[in-house]
């Protein structure tokens, strides 16, 4: 068998891994805008400016790899020719020039010089016709998909983009960012422009703009069809006159969960676990809430100005720990009887406080009757019923009683998020319907490699299925009022499902954090960061270890499960 001529890559030589570096630190900076992470939640990202350098530098000759096979090449030259490769790729990881088309067009070109020498070298190869086209660059395969970094950045240098999955969330966030894209760039939006909106048809959309422009205008259009049915269990609160008064949307509810106190004395009482009664810490807006107890029972009031002393520990024995304090008798509560009334499914939760829409600022109100009332009286036509594994490592709210998904939200989150799932179906049809209306062709599904009505309505799909996906990350019973930003956190800060004992509800048809159109607002910004004007990408759902993927990648692809990634790791361990 003929042995391959294989060029020294400057990977193996050298990078300029200082630069690398800081890309990589600024990248993961909060602050810096959309970033095509922020489509789907994905754990363990890499930076895609390492993922963008290596794989450039991977598919490059090093300027004096011709040493190697005995000629003679000057090393003051290959120097110099080197040192422009590393100023190519220091302007190419810079988060600025992400999309720069003259920097993608200069390392396509590049690429495409080393891989003809490549040719040259090889011409005598007896399969170089199929094995070395000077005329087509390698095909990219990444068997380990995930979060999509390798396939987007190959995608973006030119590469023909494949990526699998054993993982079927991973897929469809490769999907999202390399398969669906380039077949709609460059189109106008077909969905229905906000009542309200000064934007007009005279507007130029050009990349991903359209399809981006789209899943907002879908995301408004969902909203207001889902309110149709539920708005009644989103009710606005009465101002008091001191906040203007009249009628306000609100923001978010405060819950608390409760469990019987374990006093004989008041043990019908359901008592509250509260981690901290302070609602707003920000200098001069400080809010809290304030337990007044009137014979056997009690209630919450929201009081304005510094919280007293011990309010930042709620009902709580110290500052860690599932260990509180009888409110009514300030008896101890153990995380022991805590998890044993949880597990005979007595936890129960009780309103804390009210966020509403005040002008220019937030406005905390005292809870009422009715609100708790119309929270309870939710009924969720289904549930995500599927358990989940008790002892996996950092989902262990299964000691409190939860066992299926669907204990994770209250009744009426359930009610919010089914809605919206069921219309995301529906808006498939109508954006077919809109699209089929300005003259689209029907086409074949995605599935079928289609790029008309019938595809794009699945893409959509797509898209305003990750903005749930994203909302449903706030609207959930895990997650965090944080006083200082007088804000919702959502569930996954890191990857475990951890136990609250407070938490929001936020009202997800507010354009508000954890709302749904400004989740759907943010997926559209981070699409329109993705590379657009590229030949469209593959993502599949595959085994790595029996390779079945292969049946749908070329023969002369290069698959990163293979020799070069081992090097790639070897410097993203710096990187990273």
């Amino acid at each position: 068998m003929q042995n391959i001529k294989i060029p020294k890559k400057l990977i193996e030589v050298a990078l300029p891994l200082d630069d690398i570096n800081e890309a990589c630190a600024y990248e993961k900076m909060p602050g810096i805008g959309a970033h095509p992470r922020g489509i789907h939640l994905w754990w363990a990202r890499r930076p895609l400016a390492a993922a963008r350098a290596i794989l450039f530098a991977q598919m490059v000759n090093d300027p004096g790899y011709e040493r190697s096979m005995g000629r003679g090449v000057n090393k003051e030259r290959a120097k110099v020719e080197r040192e422009r490769l590393f100023q190519l790729i220091r302007g190419l990881v810079k988060w600025e020039n992400t999309n720069d088309q003259n920097l993608l067009a200069q390392a396509r070109e590049e690429i495409r010089k080393s891989w003809q020498e490549t040719c040259e070298l090889n011409k005598a190869h007896p399969d170089a016709a199929t094995l070395f086209d000077p005329t087509r660059v390698p095909a990219f395969h990444d068997p380990f998909g995930g979060g999509g970094a390798l396939p987007l950045e190959a995608q973006r240098i030119g590469l023909d983009s494949n990526s699998s999955d054993l993982n079927p969330v991973a897929v469809m966030i490769n999907k999202a960012m390399i398969e669906i894209p380039p077949k709609f760039a460059n189109k106008e939006p077909v969905g229905p422009i906000q009542k309200g909106s000064s934007q007009g048809r005279t507007i130029q959309f050009t990349g991903n703009q359209g399809l981006a422009e789209d899943i907002r205008r879908y995301g408004v259009w969902l909203i207001d069809e889902a309110l149709k049915t539920v708005a009644p269990l989103y009710p606005v609160i009465e101002l008091p006159a001191q906040y203007g008064g009249g009628k306000a949307p609100v923001i978010a509810w405060l819950w608390a969960r409760t469990v019987k106190s374990p006093n004989p004395a008041f043990s019908h009482i359901e008592v509250p676990l509260v981690s901290s009664y302070v609602i707003s810490n920000k200098v001069g807006k400080e809010a809290y809430v304030h337990p007044v107890i009137s014979g056997a029972a009690y209630t919450f009031e929201v009081r304005e100005g510094k919280p007293p002393k011990g309010a930042e520990y709620g009902t709580k024995s110290g500052p860690r720990g599932a260990n509180f304090l009888c409110l009514m008798s300030g008896s101890p509560i153990s995380a022991d009887y805590i998890r044993d009334e949880g597990k005979a499914g007595r936890i129960g939760m009780r309103l804390l406080a009210i966020v509403a829409e005040g002008g220019r600022r937030r406005v905390y109100l005292s809870p009422t009757e009715e609100h708790e009332l119309v929270a309870k009286s939710a009924q969720p036509t289904w549930k995500p019923e599927v358990p989940f594994f008790q002892q996996a490592l950092g989902f262990r709210v299964g000691n409190y009683g939860i066992s299926t998904w669907a204990d994770l939200f209250t009744s009426r989150q359930l009610v919010g998020l089914g809605t919206i799932s069921e219309l995301v179906g529906k808006a498939k049809e109508k954006v077919r319907a809109d699209a089929s209306n300005v003259g689209w062709p029907d086409g074949d599904g995605l599935a079928d490699g289609g790029s008309g009505a019938i595809a794009y309505g699945e893409a959509l799909a797509v898209y305003l299925a990750f903005a749930l996906d994203r909302c449903a990350d706030f609207s959930n019973t895990c997650t965090r009022w944080v006083p200082g930003n007088q804000k919702v956190m959502n569930l996954f800060g890191k990857q475990t499902v951890s136990m609250t004992w407070d938490f929001p509800e936020a009202n997800i048809f507010l354009e508000t954090v954890g709302g749904y159109v400004p989740a759907a607002k943010y997926v559209a910004d981070c699409v329109e960061t993705l590379p657009w004007n590229v030949s469209s990408g593959h993502a599949s759902q595959a085994d790595a270890a029996n390779n079945s993927i292969t049946c749908c990648i070329p023969d002369d692809c290069i698959d990163e499960n293979r020799h070069p990634l081992f090097m790639a790791r070897a410097v993203l361990r710096e990187l990273i």
